[in-house]
């Protein structure tokens, strides 16, 4: 139990956030992954709605508390950085727009440093440029309790077994260490 222990917070996007939280759900040390948006200029809480229209200027994203004794932040960057694509701009597969975008959203100048180090570290095992940005979080806003847990409870539907299955067949072959 963690009753001494305070958690860290990393908060990502890369594009869909029921991708990304099904990934990181998996991962040893983490205690919790909300979904939800950041990044935007709208005022007050927007809708989902308002985020799919890619007028908000918010992108999907997780905010994932986890342990640091057990999984550092640079390997939950590692993590993030290896299962989508950093190297396309405002899109991951067919969700395409700024809503989409891969994003590291740091709380203080530590992660900032640590995710330009990650982020250029990894580099080198693209072909492309990585086109993540890197951007210190403004605020985070809560994504309804229909995009809580949406693979837990939908692991069946379409988009699930060929969007996200893939990407957890990913985490498994590069991080099957670093797993529940």
């Amino acid at each position: 139990m963690l009753m001494d222990r305070q958690l860290s917070i990393a908060t990502l996007g890369s594009g869909c956030f029921w991708c990304i939280e099904a990934v990181f759900q998996e991962v040893k040390g983490v205690h919790s992954v909300i979904s939800g948006y950041s990044g935007g200029n709208a005022p007050g809480h927007p809708t989902y709605r308002e985020i799919c229209s890619g007028l908000t200027g918010h992108a999907e994203v997780v905010k994932i508390e986890f342990d640091a004794s057990v999984i550092s932040y640079a390997e939950i960057l590692i993590i993030f950085m290896t299962t989508h694509d950093p190297t396309t701009l405002n899109r991951q597969g067919a969700d395409v727009g700024t809503q989409y975008r891969s994003v590291i959203f740091y709380h203080d100048a530590e992660q900032e440093k640590t995710a330009r180090e990650v982020v250029s570290e990894v580099a080198e095992y693209y072909e492309s440029p990585i086109v993540t940005e890197v951007s210190e979080l403004d605020v985070f806003y809560e994504a309804g309790q229909d995009h809580q847990d949406y693979y837990k409870q939908n692991s069946t539907n379409g988009y699930c077994s060929f969007v996200i299955n893939p990407k957890l067949s990913k985490l498994r072959k590069l991080h099957g260490d670093k797993l529940k």
